[in-house]
C-alpha cells in the first residue's frame, strides 16, 4: 500500500474504538486525580504551592493529645481559610473527629533543652513551616529554669526558625498557668515569664519575620480548665484554640 494512501472507511472503523478507549481511560485518570486532590483539601492538605504550612510547637499541652490543635484546625476550616496545612514530625492523635494532626509536640520537653539540644533546626528542615505557633516553657518553670534563661532559649529557637525560612511568622504564647501539686511555685513563675514575654518580643520582632505574643494566661483557670492544674481538660482546650485563633486569622490575611 502506498504510505501516502488515506486510510479506508474500513481501516478508520477499527482504529475508532481504540482511540475511544484511550480517550475513556484518560478520562477516568483524571477524575481519579481530581477526587483525590479534593479529599485532600478536605482533609487540611490541600497539596498546594499557596498553601500556608504552620507547626504546632510545644511540650504536653501541644502534643498529648493537644486537642486543641484540631480545634482551631476546625474553626479556620469552618471559616473558609482552607489552604492551610498543620505540619510537624509528630503524628496525629484522636481528638472525635478527623483533622490535620501533624504538630511538632513533645510531652515533657523543656524550651531550654531544645535550644541547648539543637533540635528544632531538624523539625524544620522536615517540615519548612511558614508560621510557627509556640506554647513553650511549662516544663521550664516546672523544672526550676530562670526567667531569663528561658527568653535565651526562646531566642536561640526563634533565630533557627529565622534561619530556616527569613520570612517566618511567629506566635509566642504567654503560657497557661500552673498550679501543680508538686511545685507551689510554680504559678508565680509563669506570672513572671509571662510578664517578660511581651518586651522580650518586641525587642526581636522584625517586618520580615514579626513575633506575635498571644495571650494564653488571662482568664485561664487551673481550678477549671485543668485535669492536674497543668494539662487542660476540655474546657481549657478550648479556651486555648479561642486564643490562638485571632491571631492565626491576623497572620492568614496579613494584618500582621
Amino acid at each position: 500500500m502506498n504510505p501516502h494512501t488515506a486510510p479506508t472507511a474500513l481501516t478508520t472503523r477499527r482504529t475508532a474504538p481504540r482511540y475511544a478507549l484511550v480517550l475513556a481511560l484518560a478520562l477516568a485518570l483524571l477524575g481519579l486525580t481530581l477526587a483525590q486532590s479534593g479529599t485532600a483539601r478536605a482533609a487540611g492538605h490541600p497539596g498546594t504551592a499557596a498553601a500556608t504550612r504552620i507547626m504546632p510547637l510545644g511540650d504536653s499541652i501541644t502534643g498529648s493529645p493537644g486537642c486543641w490543635r484540631a480545634l482551631l484546625w476546625r474553626d479556620l476550616m469552618d471559616a473558609g481559610h482552607t489552604d492551610i496545612d498543620f505540619v510537624g514530625t509528630q503524628a496525629p492523635q484522636g481528638c472525635g473527629f478527623p483533622h490535620d494532626g501533624e504538630h511538632e509536640g513533645h510531652g515533657g520537653f523543656l524550651a531550654t533543652g531544645i535550644a541547648e539540644q539543637n533540635l528544632l533546626p531538624g523539625w524544620l528542615a522536615a517540615t519548612t513551616p511558614d508560621v510557627v505557633l509556640m506554647h513553650l516553657g511549662t516544663n521550664d518553670v516546672w523544672s526550676a529554669r530562670t526567667t531569663p534563661a528561658v527568653l535565651d532559649a526562646y531566642t536561640t529557637l526563634i533565630g533557627q526558625m529565622r534561619d530556616a525560612n527569613p520570612h517566618m511568622r511567629i506566635l509566642v504564647a504567654q503560657i497557661i498557668p500552673m498550679d501543680p501539686a508538686n511545685c507551689a511555685a510554680c504559678g508565680e513563675r509563669v506570672t513572671d515569664l509571662n510578664a517578660a514575654i511581651p518586651g522580650w518580643a518586641a525587642g526581636l520582632t522584625t517586618t520580615n519575620s514579626p513575633i506575635t505574643v498571644v495571650d494564653q494566661w488571662t482568664g485561664f483557670s487551673t481550678a477549671a480548665d485543668t485535669t492536674d492544674g497543668v494539662h487542660p481538660n476540655d474546657a481549657g482546650t478550648r479556651k486555648i484554640a479561642d486564643r490562638w485563633y485571632p491571631a492565626v486569622v491576623d497572620t492568614l490575611t496579613g494584618a500582621v
